[in-house]
């Protein structure tokens, strides 16, 4: 007989979006992930005042509509307060069970939770979770160690862990792919060489980046790179293409790179990949969930950023 095996996700926006259309793929869900992904966009809309509620219901009402309780398989949501400050609570995702029939290698009458965390990193830090999904971004905030060489891949994450702060591990990446993209003014960029590391290397001055991305940024490029640095912080008044241009060089994300250009800077080399990946702790895991983890990574996007190794569990 099979078991209920949790697993940690986040609650809104494009992570949870792109762990359900991984999972669509994986286990035939593809009607439950649309229609969690259409009621969010809906209440995102909603919250950001593009579009006014169907009827008069308020949010608590529309809450009670979308959670069927009655149902098992049905998902359910909850309320949070918007981050931003005098906004409304927004209705996120909460949870739902997904039963697993006649998948090769999981145990029949296997289910798996999926539970909205705000931060699914840090919940399987603390060991509520053995598996979970979240930006690979936090764990280079939290817990890489930062050497002189840069990190430059997804899959060298897990030996920049000391297992000594923590279980947790990487196990592959979903393939959402964004980029932590260097940037710079047409008059800081070198005239006849292309703004890379080697430019950081050389270059002394201010480098803006977003204030909860100065580790990541660190590990990324390697300390040895950044003597003579000066790390600048966007005024939250503006745009961060607007705070890097008043400041000649920096690091954003960019997918197409458009705004940047539509700013004038200059793009230069793509030195980390932003992605959403599947998460374990090591800690935590059996071989039930071992056996789910092979079939949630499978095959597809995700090979090239597969990983055979398994953080050291601290004795």
């Amino acid at each position: 007989m099979g078991e209920r095996i949790p697993i940690a996700v986040p609650r809104k926006g494009r992570p949870l979006e792109t762990v359900l259309d991984w999972l669509a793929r994986r286990l035939d869900v593809t009607e439950l992930a649309d229609d969690v992904s259409s009621t969010l966009r809906h209440e995102k809309a909603i919250t950001k005042g593009r579009i006014e509620p169907e009827s008069a219901a308020d949010r608590y009402e529309r809450l009670a509509a979308y959670s069927d309780v009655d149902e098992p398989t049905s998902p359910e949501y909850t309320l949070v307060r918007d981050e931003r400050v005098g906004k409304p609570r927004r209705i996120v995702f909460d949870s739902v069970s997904i039963p697993l029939e006649d998948v090769d290698g999981v145990a029949d009458g296997t289910e798996i939770l999926l539970v909205g965390r705000e931060e699914p990193f840090r919940a399987l830090r603390t060991h509520e979770f053995a598996l979970g999904f979240d930006s690979a971004d936090l764990v280079l905030e939290e817990v890489v160690t930062l050497e002189r060489e840069p990190l430059e891949r997804i899959a060298d994450i897990n030996a920049r862990i000391d297992p000594a702060d923590t279980d947790v591990g990487v196990v592959a990446g979903l393939g959402d792919t964004v980029y932590h993209t260097l940037l710079a003014t047409p008059d800081r960029a070198p005239p006849s060489a292309p703004v890379d590391r080697t430019f950081i290397d050389r270059y002394e001055g201010p480098l803006c980046i977003t204030a909860r991305y100065e580790r990541l940024v660190q590990a990324v490029l390697g300390t040895a790179a950044l003597d003579g640095v000066d790390f600048r912080y966007p005024d939250p008044t503006i745009e961060e293409e607007r705070a890097i241009v008043n400041a000649g060089v920096g690091i954003y994300l960019t997918a197409t790179g458009s705004t940047a250009r539509d700013h004038g800077l200059v793009l230069g080399e793509k030195l980390f990949p932003s992605e959403t990946v599947l998460l374990e702790n090591a800690a935590e895991v059996t071989p039930e969930i071992k056996a789910l983890q092979s079939v949630l990574v499978g095959s597809g996007p995700s090979s090239e950023t597969a990983l055979d190794v398994s953080p050291p569990i601290l004795e």
